[in-house]
């Protein structure tokens, strides 16, 4: 039998974090090893327990979640810890921030148990949160911001790399590039998983961020 998922749940709201907690706590294959009410704290127990999962709120005292998964992420003892973002607020700039800090993605403090705890699978199982719907999204509220800097050259891709990341960011999924590439799903999740190593990401929305920030994609 494989070890409980770890869990660390982070929230400035009582009954929030209770109900994460209780909720967690409840399945099988996990177990909550500590609760923090801010970032600071957040930090602390996450490096005294060394969780595998982080559900991290944003608008928090003393420190944001922002800030926080910033140093988790920086932190190499870490580096098998991922953080999911809680928010009330949806598509806003925090969330960005924090995806951008290396978050895997977020979830709605209103997503139904069933979703949370699936997502906590998902996450472990090391797959993208973030479904391809939830992608477009990004992309179209990156649609809606300034124009990019003109394109930067990225050396470090080859041209079937560049072709996928292209598509990834238009909120493709695994089949439908595929489809357009005429290439297997297979192949594909290779390519995937090559373009997160070399552009320093660990889920798929950083491929969309790092497309668009480069004038990849607009």
């Amino acid at each position: 039998m494989n070890e409980p998922v770890r869990v660390v749940v982070v929230d400035d709201q009582e009954l929030v974090l209770a109900g994460f907690a209780a909720l967690l706590s409840g399945a099988p294959d996990m177990t909550v090893v500590g609760q923090a009410r801010q970032g600071e704290e957040a930090l602390r127990l996450v490096r005294a327990t060394r969780p595998d999962v982080v559900l991290m709120d944003v608008r928090m005292p003393v420190l944001d979640g922002i800030e926080a998964t910033r140093r988790i992420r920086a932190d190499p003892g870490l580096s098998d810890t991922r953080v999911i973002i809680l928010t009330t607020f949806g598509l806003d700039e925090y969330v960005f921030g924090a995806l951008r800090a290396g978050a895997v993605g977020f979830l709605l403090k209103d997503t139904p148990p069933e979703e949370l705890l699936r997502s906590v699978r998902v996450v472990m199982a090391g797959e993208s949160l973030l479904s391809p719907s939830i992608t477009r999204r990004l992309v179209e509220v990156f649609a809606t911001a300034p124009a990019p800097a003109p394109a930067r050259t990225m050396p470090e891709l080859t041209d079937r790399e560049t072709d996928v990341l292209a598509l990834v960011a238009q909120g493709l999924s695994n089949a439908d590039i595929a489809a357009r590439l005429q290439i297997g799903p297979a192949t594909v999740k290779t390519y995937v998983s090559r373009l997160l190593t070399k552009l320093g990401g660990t889920a798929r929305v950083h491929l969309v961020i790092a497309a668009y920030e480069s004038g990849l994609a607009s």
